[in-house]
């Protein structure tokens, strides 16, 4: 990777979330094809994660490909599954190369054989990585995140194996996708709107949301580096007054 050296940001979040939104705007505004978006949009993936391993992030989630994402029109949805197919068989060894685990979280189930082996293949040649953890969304939705959780809860209540009232939300979360990682602290969406379109609804809850009109293949290196110095200079307050939260720095 080429590095951007850059002063790094004095809070540095834990978990970043990343909704890449404004491939296709990008590539029409070019008159080109919507895939060219989705490619160009592969180097803006490389410049997130260069930044992200140099100043210290430890989880990357990049929403790549969402549950309704499915309604698109086939010739594109086929463009994408080979584009998710050449990008994984050629970057783990990248990601191996730079000390990063590949995680693909999602309902693996829709996708042809061939897409399931390559998401497999390229978790175990990345596994022994203890650098950034990298987690890509694909056929993900949040709310079949919590659906799945659930089901997976009853169905230990169905066998004996846990009471109702043992249910509680730190049970359920550990049962989510990302159950056994700190959630998001930051979310950043390219792309002009502000919504979270399904994505990691129940980890959310209390992450710092950052907007950008730029389009996904046009956010690099510099535009990461500035949601990560907004996310430096807001005040995390998860329910407390600002005067409690400065107190407790200060101590």
């Amino acid at each position: 990777m080429d590095k951007y050296k850059t002063a790094a940001p004095a809070v540095v979040p834990r978990h970043v979330a990343i909704i890449m939104d404004g491939n296709n705007r990008w590539a029409k505004k070019r008159l080109l094809p919507g895939i060219a978006g989705h490619k160009a949009g592969v180097d803006a993936v490389r410049a997130t994660i260069e930044v992200c391993v140099e100043v210290g992030v430890e989880v990357l989630t990049l929403f790549a490909f969402s549950s309704e994402n499915w309604q698109r029109p086939a010739t594109e949805v086929s463009a994408l599954m080979e584009l998710f197919l050449t990008a994984l068989r050629r970057e783990a060894r990248r990601l191996c190369e730079n000390g990063i685990c590949l995680r693909i979280i999602g309902d693996r189930s829709r996708f042809n054989p061939e897409l399931q082996d390559a998401m497999r293949e390229a978790e175990l040649q990345t596994a022994g990585q203890t650098g950034l953890l990298l987690q890509v969304a694909a056929n993900y939705g949040g709310q079949w995140d919590i659906a799945q959780a659930a089901q997976r809860l009853a169905r230990e209540v169905q066998a004996g194996q846990l009471q109702p009232d043992d249910i509680t939300s730190k049970l359920l979360q550990s049962c989510l996708s990302t159950g056994d990682q700190p959630p998001p602290d930051l979310c950043i969406r390219t792309g002009g709107d502000h919504r979270i379109s399904n994505f990691l609804l129940w980890q959310l809850a209390y992450a710092e949301l950052y907007f950008t009109d730029q389009y996904w293949p046009d956010f690099r290196q510099d535009a990461m580096r500035r949601a990560l110095t907004d996310f430096a200079s807001r005040q995390r307050r998860f329910g407390k007054t600002s005067e409690q939260v400065e107190a407790e720095a200060r101590t």
